[in-house]
């Protein structure tokens, strides 16, 4: 059983080499600036203010590690595809994301967060892209689904599944911060990458 509602505050890191020793189990979530993922993260945690959320898009601008217990730690990526980050900032979150997807190898799975509401944006599928290419578990939420009628949230939900229909490491589901649709489902996705051998 994963108590996520114990995770504390590890570290913030620049760069991939401030990062904790690559051992253990990490999952971590990424996302645009918006797609909330400071709330979902917070809302896993039962902590109000684990993750900071902030009216300003693109605010989180390291790499934050929670720990969980002595194996296991959440990952809260930096946010992208803020207008109003200067191009220079956005290449090396790219590059960084890009490196810690990659490399890490105690990376065991990705969440990521997008907005039901405007589905796969260019940035998204870069990151899509990037866990086909190294074969990556990758759980998408379709976040804010509080915000769309059932109608318009099957649509999106099936619109996303038929995308990513021809990786079985890829996994969909709606999720809502404010009413925690998608809680529990989000919970077991997690420990399955968290289970020990």
């Amino acid at each position: 059983m994963i108590h996520f509602q114990s995770a504390t505050f590890l570290t913030s890191a620049a760069k991939l080499a401030q990062l904790p020793e690559d051992t253990g189990i990490e999952v971590a979530f990424a996302g645009r600036s918006n797609a909330g993922k400071s709330s979902a993260l917070n809302i896993l945690t039962q902590q109000k203010g684990l993750a900071r959320t902030s009216k300003t898009p693109g605010r989180t601008q390291l790499i934050n590690l929670f720990r969980l217990d002595d194996l296991r730690r959440l990952v809260d990526l930096p946010g992208y595809g803020y207008a109003k980050v200067n191009v220079a900032i956005k290449k090396r979150w790219q590059l960084t994301l890009e490196k810690y997807l990659s490399e890490r190898r105690c990376l065991h799975g990705l969440v990521l967060l997008i907005d039901i509401r405007h589905g796969i944006k260019p940035l998204d599928q870069h990151i899509i892209d990037w866990a086909i290419k190294c074969e990556l578990p990758l759980h998408i939420l379709l976040t804010k689904a509080d915000k769309v009628n059932n109608h318009l949230k099957a649509t999106q939900l099936k619109a996303v599944k038929q995308q990513v229909k021809d990786y079985p490491f890829i996994s969909v589901q709606p999720f809502s911060s404010l009413t925690s649709e998608g809680l529990v489902a989000l919970k077991q996705q997690l420990a399955k990458w968290y289970a020990v051998d």
